[in-house]
C-alpha cells in the first residue's frame, strides 16, 4: 500500500504507518520557518536600517507589513486550501516562501525590502492553515491527532523563541540577509519530501471561490489591524479614523456577504459553535497578553541589561520549552480531567507571571525572569494546544482549512493589538522621563523616541550626562514593562474565568473516525 493510501485509508485498516508520523515531520517544519521568520527581523533590525537607511516609516512597514498581509489573507488561503486541496496549496506557497526569501535577502532599497516582506506574508498565509487542515484531516484518531496539534503547537511556540537565538548567531558571523536565506533550504526539503510523503485533502463540495469576499476580508482586516497601531503609536487622527471605519464596514460586509452565499468563504455559522467560539476568544486574548511582553523583554534583556543579541534570545528560551513540554501531554490531561480546567488552568498560570513581572526593575536577577517566562510557556503549551483541537473537533473536516484559519487569523489580530495596545502603554511611559536639562533639544527628542534611540543619542554627549540620561530611559521603560505586564495580566486571569465558563462540558473527541 503507498503511503497516500495509507494516509487516506480508515485506521480501522491502517496498520499504524509511520508514513503520517513522517508526514507530520514536514508539516511542522512550514510552521517552523512562519514562526522564526515572524521573530527574527527584530534582531536584524539594527544592521539593515545602516545598510538600506529606511525613513521611520519605512522601517515600521517593513517590520509590520509581513503580519498585516498574513492577517488578511489567513481565512482566504484557508478557503482556497478547502477548494482547490492543501497539499496544492501548501506545497506552492512552500516554494513561494523559499523564493521570496531571497528576495528579501537581497534588497537593496526600503521600497523593495517592504514588498519582499509583503510577498513573503502572502507565501506564509499559505502554510498555517494548511499545515493544522492537514492534520485534522491525516489523524482519524483524537487521540493521536490531539498529540499531533501538540507537537505542531510546541514547535511554533519553539520557533518563536529560537528566532532571535538563530537570528543572534548568524548576526555574528553573516549580514543580514543570512535571516532570510536559511529558509531557502528547508523549504526545497519541505516541498521535495512532501510531494511524496503528504496526502491530498479537499472540500469535495465546496463551491467556487468569491474574490468579493476574498477582497473585504482582506481590506477589513489589514484596515483594522493598521488603524489600532496607528492609534497605539500617534493617537486618533481623522486618516486613522476613516481607516478603522473603512475596515469595520468592509468586514461587516464581508459577514453579511457570507450568510447569503451558498458556497460561503467561511461559514459564519461555526461561531454558534460555544465551544469553537470559546477557543478562538480564548486564543486571541492570550496573544493579545503575550505578544506586548515579549516584543519589549526582548529590549528590556538587551539595552536595559546589556545582554547581547544571543545572550538574549537565549534568556528567553525558558517559555519555548515550557511550551513544548506542556503542549505533548495538553491533550491527555485534558481528556482526564476537563477541557475547561486545562485552558482556564494554563491562562491563570500565564496571567499569574505575568503578575510577577510587575516586580521586576534594573537589576532583577535572572532566576526571577526566567522562572516566569517557564510559567508562561507552561500555560501556553496547555491552552493553545487544548483550544486548537476543540476549533478543528468542532466541525467536519472537509471545513478544516476554514476553521484553523479562523484560529490563525484570532492569533495574527491578538499579537497585532497586543503589541499595539500595550506597547503604547509602554511607549507612553517611557516617554514621561526628563532628559538633563544641559541636553540639547534635538538629542532630547531623539532620546524620548525610544530606549534604542536614548543609547545611540547619548553617544554623542560627555560620560557623566550621557550616564544620567540613559538611567532615567532605562528606569521609564522598566516603569511602562510593568504597567504593560499588569494590564496583560489582568486580561489573562480574565480570559481564564470567561474560558471557565464558556467552555462548560467541552469535550475532545475520543471515538476514531472512519
Amino acid at each position: 500500500m503507498s503511503t497516500t493510501q495509507q494516509l487516506n485509508s480508515p485506521i480501522g485498516t491502517e496498520t499504524r504507518s509511520r508514513g503520517r508520523w513522517l508526514a507530520l515531520g514536514v508539516l511542522v517544519l512550514a510552521v517552523l520557518l512562519v514562526a522564526v521568520d515572524a521573530t527574527v527581523l527584530g534582531l536584524a533590525t539594527p544592521a539593515l536600517s545602516e545598510d538600506l537607511k529606511p525613513s521611520g516609516t519605512q522601517l515600521l512597514w517593513i517590520g509590520d507589513i509581513y503580519s498585516f498581509v498574513i492577517a488578511g489573507l489567513l481565512v482566504s488561503m484557508g478557503s482556497l486550501g478547502d477548494r482547490i486541496g492543501r497539499k496544492k496549496l501548501l506545497l506552492t506557497g512552500a516554494a513561494a516562501f523559499g523564493a521570496v526569501s531571497v528576495l528579501n535577502a537581497y534588497a537593496t532599497s526600503p521600497e523593495m525590502m517592504i514588498v519582499a516582506r509583503a510577498l513573503l506574508g502572502v507565501a506564509g498565509a499559505t502554510l498555517m492553515p494548511s499545515t493544522l487542515a492537514l492534520i485534522r484531516n491525516i489523524f482519524h484518531d483524537p487521540k493521536e491527532r490531539s498529540l499531533a496539534i501538540g507537537i505542531w503547537g510546541a514547535t511554533a511556540s519553539a520557533g518563536a523563541a529560537v528566532g532571535p537565538v538563530v537570528g543572534g548567531a548568524l548576526l555574528q558571523h553573516f549580514w543580514w540577509g543570512s535571516v532570510f536565506l536559511i529558509n531557502l533550504p528547508v523549504m526545497i526539503a519541505l516541498v521535495v519530501v512532501g510531494i511524496k510523503l503528504l496526502p491530498e485533502s479537499k472540500n469535495p463540495v465546496a463551491g467556487p471561490w468569491d474574490l468579493v469576499s476574498v477582497g473585504l476580508s482582506l481590506i477589513g482586516v489589514i484596515s483594522v489591524v493598521y488603524a489600532v497601531k496607528e492609534v497605539a503609536t500617534h493617537g486618533l487622527t481623522w486618516e486613522v479614523a476613516a481607516t478603522a471605519t473603512l475596515g469595520a464596514g468592509a468586514l461587516y460586509a464581508f459577514v453579511r456577504r457570507q450568510f447569503s452565499l451558498p458556497s460561503p468563504l467561511l461559514d459564519m455559522r461555526l461561531f454558534k459553535h460555544r465551544g469553537f467560539s470559546g477557543a478562538v476568544l480564548a486564543d486571541l486574548l492570550t496573544v493579545f497578553g503575550l505578544s506586548g511582553l515579549v516584543f519589549f523583554l526582548s529590549q528590556f534583556l538587551q539595552l536595559v541589561q546589556g545582554r547581547d543579541p544571543l545572550e538574549a534570545g537565549l534568556a528567553e528560551l525558558p517559555a519555548a520549552i515550557g511550551a513544548v513540554v506542556t503542549g505533548l501531554i495538553a491533550g491527555r490531561y485534558a481528556r482526564r480531567y476537563s477541557v475547561r480546567t486545562i485552558v482556564a488552568g494554563g491562562l491563570g498560570a500565564i496571567g499569574l507571571a505575568l503578575a510577577v513581572l510587575t516586580l521586576i526593575h534594573k537589576e532583577s536577577g535572572y532566576p526571577l525572569l526566567g522562572a516566569a517566562l517557564l510559567v508562561v510557556g507552561l500555560g501556553a503549551g496547555f491552552s493553545f494546544t487544548v483550544t486548537a483541537d476543540v476549533i478543528l473537533s468542532s466541525v467536519p473536516k472537509e471545513q478544516a482549512g476554514s476553521a484553523s484559519a479562523v484560529s490563525e487569523t484570532a492569533y495574527e489580530l491578538g499579537a497585532a493589538l497586543g503589541i499595539a495596545l500595550l506597547g503604547s502603554i509602554v511607549t507612553g511611559v517611557y516617554q514621561s522621563f526628563t532628559a538633563p536639562a544641559s541636553v540639547a533639544g534635538p538629542v532630547a527628542d531623539a532620546a524620548h523616541e525610544s530606549l534604542g534611540g536614548a543609547v545611540e543619542a547619548a553617544k554623542s554627549l560627555d560620560p557623566h550626562t550621557a550616564q544620567v540620561m540613559v538611567g532615567a530611559a532605562q528606569d521609564a521603560f522598566v516603569d511602562g514593562l510593568r504597567l504593560a505586564s499588569g494590564v496583560g495580566a489582568a486580561v489573562l486571569l480574565a480570559t481564564a474565568v470567561a474560558a471557565w465558563f464558556l467552555l462548560k462540558g467541552q469535550r475532545l473527541q475520543e471515538g476514531v473516525e472512519h
